[in-house]
């Protein structure tokens, strides 16, 4: 092949590649999750940390209520990639649903300008106005977000977070809603954890599964 067609072909090969989508897996039916919580006992026990008040269990839920950003951490370490899936009803018409990963399984606010360890996921944030992703400032222009769908009071959601090659991506019932790629992703020591959260709005969540990819 002359020089010239050679380097041609070689160049087409490199872009291929470059453009090439990304694939990801998914746990298969027979796929044992690393961890599973119902919230059917009346202590949320050893696997949980707490940071501050606002927390019950109540019926078989993890209830929260003006937690302020102090999040119920799960203090399981989990793998970068991974796939998290739960329950949520919002009470209110404020929605609010918030919950955190990749963190540091122990950060909690101090002051009302809270920085995450993680990554933050809200819906029907700011009143019920803004769903968002945000990796660690959930105020911060970087963060991923859309005005729809809005937050039904009393509506049971099913949660889909699946964390692979840097992107971080969010369904709910199964439609996805946004994803994060993130350039740097927050992975190892100090990014292992997850937890929910909230500010001030009444959420019940439930049936928390969990996934190594």
């Amino acid at each position: 092949m002359p020089a010239r067609l050679h380097l041609a072909a070689l160049a087409l090969a490199a872009s291929a590649c470059a453009e090439e989508p990304r694939t990801y897996s998914t746990p298969g039916a027979e796929a044992t999750p690393i961890f599973r919580d119902d919230f059917d006992r009346a202590d949320l026990g050893e696997r949980w940390r707490t940071t501050g008040p606002g927390w019950a269990l109540e019926g078989g839920e993890l209830v929260v209520e003006g937690l302020h950003n102090h999040p119920v951490w799960l203090t399981l370490p989990l793998p970068d990639d991974v796939r998290i899936e739960f329950d949520a009803i919002a009470e209110s018409e404020e929605g609010d649903v918030k919950v955190e990963l990749a963190g540091d399984g122990e950060s909690s606010a101090r002051s009302a300008n809270y920085v995450a360890s993680g990554y933050v996921v809200i819906f029907g944030g700011w009143n019920n106005e803004v769903n968002a992703i945000a990796r660690r400032n959930e105020h911060g222009r970087d963060r991923k977000t859309t005005a729809k769908p809005n937050v039904e009071p009393g509506r049971r959601y099913h949660f889909t977070l699946i964390r692979q090659q840097g992107v971080l991506r969010w369904e709910l019932d199964g439609r996805e809603i946004l994803s994060f790629e993130d350039d740097a992703p927050l992975v190892g020591r100090g990014h292992e954890h997850f937890a929910f959260n909230d500010w001030e709005a009444r959420v019940r969540f439930d049936n928390l599964v969990i996934y190594a990819l």
